[in-house]
């Protein structure tokens, strides 16, 4: 029987006297996962008596066409109010800085203060200290963006370049084997099965397409 609510900052506990039902993590590895990574937990591992109240779960998420409330199969937690999480934390962090103020030098109690935020920090790192440092991570994803596009426009005209020289080579070898320069069948051992089926009417076709599609265009 469930006791409380796993998610973070939600105080919810069991009472068989109010609307609220606990649902256990999913054992899908799959959806177990996806669940854990919402939850926003740092090195949170559920285990078999881990809960989630209702309160974190949308209307649409059960179904209720039984006697009991059921989640869907493919029903997810997305109702999570992280912030007050956060403000609980910070404030428990000050009054126990005003707790050991007393008794503390001021170097200590200081440090203490930088190491809960930090703490903070590291277990939210989904969030950034400040909108400029958000500018800087947007800057950077767009050089790394622009540079995936240089090295995919890159790789497309050596695409395009090791094409075009593959059907000259072929047409080639098809040429001289229909003037009889080269013994029958010497395009089915050299060249791969996929071109060598091709006409030699079609690779001609194909070659002049090519150098139509390589002159510039005025």
């Amino acid at each position: 029987m469930p006791t409380n609510c796993a998610a973070a900052g939600c105080a919810t506990t069991y009472n068989k006297h109010i609307n609220i039902s606990f649902h256990r993590f999913p054992l899908d590895p799959k959806r177990r996962k996806e669940w854990v990574r919402l939850v926003r937990r740092k090195n949170f591992v559920p285990g078999k008596h881990t809960f989630l109240c209702s309160k974190h779960f949308e209307a649409s998420c059960f179904d209720l066409t039984g006697q009991t409330r059921r989640l869907k199969m493919d029903a997810v937690p997305t109702i999570f109010d992280f912030c007050t999480h956060i403000k609980s934390m910070k404030l428990k962090s000050r009054n126990l800085l005003k707790k050991n103020n007393s008794c503390t030098p001021a170097g200590t109690s200081n440090l203490k203060s930088n190491i809960s935020s930090h703490q903070v920090l590291l277990e939210h790192s989904y969030a950034f200290r400040n909108p400029m440092e958000a500018k800087r991570r947007i800057i950077k994803l767009e050089k790394e963006i622009a540079s995936l596009r240089r090295k995919m426009k890159t790789c497309l005209q050596k695409e395009r370049r090791a094409t075009r020289r593959w059907i000259k080579a072929t047409c080639l070898v098809k040429t001289l084997e229909a003037n009889n320069i080269l013994p029958k069948g010497t395009s089915e051992h050299i060249l791969p099965t996929a071109l060598s089926s091709i006409a030699l009417e079609d690779f001609k076709i194909l070659e002049q397409d090519q150098q139509d599609k390589a002159l510039p265009s005025l």
